[in-house]
This record gives C-alpha cells, sequence and structure tokens, in this order.
C-alpha cells in the first residue's frame, strides 16, 4: 500500500509538471505578442537622412492610430512611420502620392518589419517635426 501511495503522488507530480510545461508553451507565445503592443522606440544609433517619393499614404480609421508614409527611395520601398492621425490633422499637414520629401528617422524592427520612425519631414518649405532631438514624440497621446 505503502508503494501503491508514494506512485500515485509521483504519477501526480507528473501531471502537474506536464500542465506547467503545456501552459507554458501555450501562454508564452501570447506574453511575447502583448510585450511588443507597445509603440516602437526610437533609436538614435540607427538614425539616418533620406530623400523619396511618397508612394502610397495609410491613413488610420482612428484619430489616435499611426499614419504610415510608404516611401520610395531608389528601387526600395520603405514604411515611414508617422505620427497619429490626430496629429498630423491639427498641424494642418497633407501627404499624396507623388510628394518628394526629405526626412530623417530612426531605423527599426518592430513585429518582425522594417520601419522608420520618422523625427522630422520636410515638402518643399514646410518642415514638420514629429520628435524632439531624443527622440521622443512631441504630440499627445490624448486627442
Amino acid at each position: 500500500m505503502h508503494r501503491s501511495g508514494k506512485s500515485g503522488r509521483s504519477n501526480r507530480r507528473h501531471e502537474i509538471l506536464l500542465l506547467v510545461l503545456l501552459a507554458t508553451l501555450v501562454l508564452a507565445p501570447s506574453a511575447l505578442l502583448l510585450a511588443q503592443t507597445g509603440p516602437p522606440k526610437y533609436d538614435l544609433h540607427t538614425e539616418t537622412k533620406l530623400k523619396g517619393t511618397v508612394e502610397e499614404v495609410k491613413l488610420p480609421p482612428k484619430a489616435n492610430d499611426v499614419v504610415h508614409l510608404m516611401m520610395k527611395n531608389g528601387e526600395d520601398v520603405v514604411d515611414l512611420y508617422f505620427c497619429p492621425k490626430s496629429f498630423m490633422d491639427d498641424m494642418g499637414v497633407s501627404f499624396s502620392k507623388g510628394d518628394e520629401v526629405a526626412f530623417t528617422g530612426s531605423k527599426v524592427k518592430y513585429g518582425g518589419a522594417d520601419l522608420i520612425l520618422a523625427r522630422e519631414v520636410v515638402k518643399g518649405s514646410d518642415t514638420l517635426v514629429l520628435r524632439d532631438d531624443k527622440g521622443n514624440p512631441v504630440w499627445s497621446w490624448k486627442h
């Protein structure tokens, strides 16, 4: 009897271990995904200056969602992560396909994709400052 009780406890421990392992395998990817849901971080070490032509303007449905500009730079098309639509509207700035722009931004990877976080964008004689010299957004997320 003593032996079967020990074996029963041993089996129970194995079951618990398997459940913990299974829960870890199921929940770990979700936790990783949640960790990446915050906005991408500007990195001064990857800052670059480029010129290009607006290929596509991706306007989000919500005012607080971020506008993306797909920029043609030579043969490459880069995703320029801009600012919330509400901030762009407040600044009275708009972009269209074919606009020539110069920009300063940080090359980052976010969710497996390469993108550039825009800090400053020049269109004609207008300069739009989106981030300070440390890369912090100048807009408020509370629109």
